[in-house]
């Protein structure tokens, strides 16, 4: 049993827990996720890892109730246990397997929409830890559903924030906030952008323009986490991908986001599923690719 050591209701439906899992954070890195477990009969949801302590032997989740399974984990208190946290699962950011040196010499923007603000915290606290300065914007439709803004503040080199309805910070989209810091003289090697679906699709819209590389990551499409359910099938450069076990993060610039999108869509429904299973043969699992 995992239990939970800290509970924190960071906005309304979105929550923050430390877990006791020695193992999970004794070797997990930025960029990685897990899958929780309440009972033996609980869905298993995959989660990126948003933060972890070696020392203590915590990790630290996020997530935003959307279903039932995330509202019966908001349900669950300090003191309270999951069966199971199975992790480190999926591959580590890219960044932290550089050249310190060379990374260095980077001039990296992270670009974090809604609860894609998790995923982007454990990065740019590594690059921190490491001498490596990043500029960062975060993005939210208003203040009240921002997250993590003083964790961010206290690791980014500058950070940036924006909301869709002007309530606080800078006013409108993440791709505004990104134009405006060009037009002032910004000049960068990489971009990361981690958020909504639609949000990274029209940041790699614009960086393409913008002759920028950007890494994106497709946790938002996991279900199952293991290859298995066919959930987060991609296509990636003409070839098919699974964001949990080729990914999750790839070149932005060469992921097909409407398809990604019209199979999250397909996939909500027993009928979906079923045409896209019919479509796709024997690319439509990961794992095995015939189960």
């Amino acid at each position: 049993m995992y239990k939970i050591t800290r509970k924190r209701e960071l906005t309304t439906n979105i929550y923050l827990m430390d877990v006791a899992a020695h193992r999970v954070a004794r070797s997990c890195q930025p960029g990685q996720f897990v899958i929780v477990r309440m009972d033996q009969s609980g869905e298993r949801i995959p989660l990126t890892i948003c933060d972890y302590d070696r020392e203590k032997g915590t990790v630290t989740i996020v997530f935003q109730c959307v279903g039932a399974g995330t509202q019966m984990m908001a349900g669950l208190e300090e003191g309270d246990s999951f069966q199971d946290f199975v992790g480190p699962l999926g591959c580590p950011s890219e960044l932290v397997q550089e050249d310190l040196a060379a990374l260095k010499e980077k001039r990296i923007l992270f670009v974090a929409g809604g609860v894609g603000a998790a995923p982007v915290y454990p990065q740019v606290k590594w690059l921190h830890e490491h001498g490596v300065a990043a500029d960062v914007i975060v993005g939210s439709k208003t203040k009240d559903l921002l997250i993590l803004e003083e964790e961010m503040r206290a690791v980014a080199g500058n950070l940036y924030i924006t909301t869709d309805d002007g309530s606080y910070g800078r006013s409108g989209m993440v791709t505004q906030t990104i134009k405006d810091l060009v037009a002032e003289g910004k000049q960068y090697d990489v971009c990361i952008a981690i958020g909504p679906m639609i949000m990274m699709k029209f940041v790699c819209l614009l960086t393409r323009e913008l002759n920028l590389p950007t890494v994106v990551s497709l946790n938002p499409i996991m279900v199952d986490g293991t290859g298995m359910c066919g959930a987060c099938r991609v296509t990636v450069d003409g070839k098919v991908k699974f964001a949990c076990v080729d990914g999750p993060e790839f070149d932005g610039h060469a992921v097909n986001f409407d398809e990604a999108m019209r199979r999250q869509q397909m996939y909500k429904t027993q009928e979906g599923r079923a045409i896209l299973k019919l479509q796709e043969g024997d690319t439509h699992h990961g794992g095995c690719g015939n189960c």
